[in-house]
C-alpha cells in the first residue's frame, strides 16, 4: 500500500480543541449544537445520541490511506465470500448450521456480492498503522449519525473560527452514496422491470426488528430516497408477508408489495427471533419476489469466525501475496475456540487477548480481557468455548482528547443549578483523552466515508457508553 504521511489530522484536531478553550469551552455552541441534534434524526431510543464536540479530521491524503485500506479488505471480503458459494470445504470453516449455510448460498440475482459494508479499525493517527477491529456487512448503521454530528459541530463558533483558518473543508454524504448503492443493486437485479417491479424507481422497504431499528436513520434515509424519485418506507420483519398482487406472488407489508428490500435486520438476530415475516423475506430471497440489498451471502464476511478464517491455510490457497500480507499487518490474530480447547495461554495473558461470540451483533458478548477481573475473564473464556465464540489478539486503542457534547457537559444528579453550572464550567475546558474506532464504509466495493465513535473503556460498543463523532476532511 502506498506511504501516506499521517499527523497532520491528528495536528487539526488538536487545533480544533484549542479553539474550543480559547471559547472557554463553547458552552453555548454545545448547547444550541444539541438543541439541533434534538430536533434531528439523530435520535437513540428517544433521545439524541451521546456526541462529542471534538471531530475526527483528516487530510485528503489521509483519507486516501483509508479508502486504500477499506478497499482493500472489500476485495478480499468478495473472494472469500465467492470461495464459500464455491467450496464446501471452505464453508465447512465457518461452522453455520446447514440451513444457515444454505440460505447464504442463495442467489441475490445481481452482481455485487456485499453492497453495504463497514470495516471498523483502530487508527493510529500519528502512524497510519491500523488494526480491524470487524467487518460490518448487515446493518451496518450509523450514517444518520455522522451526518447529523458533522451538521451539529458545524454550527458552533469553534467550527467557524476553525473554518476561517482552514476554508477548504467538506464532509462526507454517506447517506446520499448508501442510497444510490441500493438503487445501483436494483437496477442490475435479474428481475428489475419484470412482473410488475419497475425498472428504475422501485419502491424500497427497510426490513428489520423494531426493537433493534435505527428509525431516525431509516426516516432520513426513506427521505434521501424521495430525494432520488423512490417511494422507501419501514416495516418490522414481523409484518412481512407473501401474497398475490395482480396475479403474481409478492413480498408485502402492511401497506402493500414492495419491489427492493434493504435489509437492516442482522442475519443472527432473525435467527434468534424465528417468525413468519423473517420466513417470508427468506422466501422472497430465494424466490426472486423482491430485490434483497444484503442478501444473505453477506454474512459468512460478517461472523467474528471469518478473522480466524482469514489466518488459515485455507485462505492462503486463494489469496494473493499482497492480500496475505495485508491480512498479517492488520487482522489481529484469531483463533476459534470449542469446548476441548486449551484457555491457560489466555487466562494467563489476559490483557492480550478480547472474546467475541461467532455471530455475535452489536457488541453483544464481547469482553477484552483488560475490562475483566481474572475470575470474570476465566469465566468469558469458558462461556465463549461453550459456544464456539472466538478468541482474538487486542488490538492497542488510539486515543485522544475529546470534548463531549452539549447534553452531557452539563453533568447529572444535581439538585442544586449554581453547583450545577459551576461543574459544567469547570470542566468545559478538560477535555479527557477517549479510545478511537473509524468505521470505513464500502458500498458496491467503493470507499463512500467514515463513521467515527470513541469512549473511555477497552470496547467502544452500544453498551459501553459510546461517543459518536462528526469528520471533517481538509484539503490543504
Amino acid at each position: 500500500m502506498g506511504e501516506v504521511a499521517f499527523g497532520r489530522g491528528r495536528a487539526l484536531e488538536d487545533e480544533f480543541n484549542e479553539i474550543c478553550r480559547e471559547l472557554g469551552g463553547d458552552l453555548e455552541g454545545r448547547r444550541a449544537a444539541d438543541e439541533l441534534l434534538a430536533r434531528s434524526d439523530a435520535l437513540y431510543h428517544g433521545g439524541p445520541v451521546s456526541w462529542a464536540l471534538t471531530p475526527k479530521v483528516f487530510t485528503r491524503a489521509e483519507v486516501g490511506r483509508l479508502a486504500e485500506a477499506a478497499e482493500t479488505m472489500g476485495r478480499i471480503m468478495d473472494k472469500v465470500t465467492r470461495r464459500f458459494l464455491e467450496d464446501a470445504t471452505f464453508r465447512s470453516l465457518f461452522g453455520l448450521a446447514p440451513e444457515m449455510e444454505e440460505l447464504c448460498r442463495v442467489d441475490a440475482g445481481y452482481e455485487c456480492l456485499i453492497p453495504i459494508a463497514r470495516v471498523d479499525v483502530f487508527l493510529n493517527e500519528e502512524t497510519g498503522d491500523f488494526q480491524f477491529c470487524e467487518l460490518n456487512t448487515d446493518g451496518s448503521a450509523g450514517m444518520n449519525a455522522t451526518v447529523e454530528i458533522t451538521r451539529a459541530i458545524r454550527s458552533t463558533p469553534t467550527y467557524a473560527a476553525f473554518a476561517e483558518r482552514h476554508p477548504n473543508v467538506s464532509t462526507f454524504d454517506v447517506e446520499r452514496l448508501g442510497c444510490e448503492a441500493v438503487l445501483e443493486c436494483y437496477r442490475g437485479w435479474e428481475h428489475a422491470g419484470e412482473d410488475g417491479h419497475p425498472a428504475d424507481r422501485p419502491v424500497v422497504l427497510f426490513a428489520d426488528y423494531d426493537e433493534s431499528a435505527s428509525h431516525g436513520e431509516v426516516a432520513s434515509l426513506c427521505r434521501r430516497f424521495a430525494e432520488l424519485g423512490c417511494e422507501a418506507r419501514f416495516s418490522d420483519v414481523r409484518d412481512l408477508r407473501v401474497e398475490a398482487v395482480d396475479g403474481r406472488e409478492r413480498l408485502c407489508d402492511a401497506r402493500g408489495p414492495v419491489d427492493c428490500v434493504w435489509r437492516r435486520a442482522v442475519t443472527g438476530e432473525m435467527a434468534d427471533k424465528p417468525c413468519a415475516g423473517a420466513d417470508a423475506l427468506v422466501r422472497a430471497g430465494r424466490e426472486g419476489l423482491a430485490c434483497l440489498v444484503g442478501s444473505f451471502r453477506t454474512w459468512p464476511c460478517h461472523t467474528k469466525t471469518v478473522f480466524s478464517i482469514l489466518w488459515s491455510e485455507e485462505a492462503a490457497a486463494f489469496l494473493d501475496e499482497d492480500e496475505l500480507a495485508f491480512v498479517r499487518a492488520h487482522v489481529p490474530e484469531t483463533i476459534p475456540l470449542s469446548p476441548a480447547s486449551d484457555l491457560a495461554p489466555y487466562e494467563a495473558d489476559k490483557d492480550a487477548w478480547i472474546v467475541k461470540p461467532a455471530d455475535g451483533y452489536n457488541s453483544m458478548g464481547v469482553l477484552a480481557g483488560l475490562e475483566a477481573t481474572p475470575e470474570r475473564w476465566r469465566e468469558a473464556l469458558r462461556e465463549t468455548a461453550a459456544v464456539g465464540g472466538i478468541v482474538q489478539r487486542y488490538a492497542p486503542q488510539y486515543a485522544t482528547p475529546m470534548a463531549i457534547g452539549g447534553r452531557l457537559v452539563e453533568g447529572a444528579g444535581y439538585t442544586d443549578m449554581e453547583a450545577r453550572e459551576a461543574d459544567r464550567r469547570a470542566h468545559a475546558t478538560d477535555f479527557a483523552p477517549a479510545n478511537n474506532m473509524e468505521g470505513l464504509y464500502l458500498f458496491c466495493g467503493r470507499f463512500s466515508g467514515v463513521y467515527t465513535r470513541c469512549g473511555y473503556q477497552p470496547t467502544i460498543g452500544e453498551w459501553t457508553n459510546r461517543f459518536h463523532m462528526g469528520c471533517l476532511v481538509v484539503d490543504e
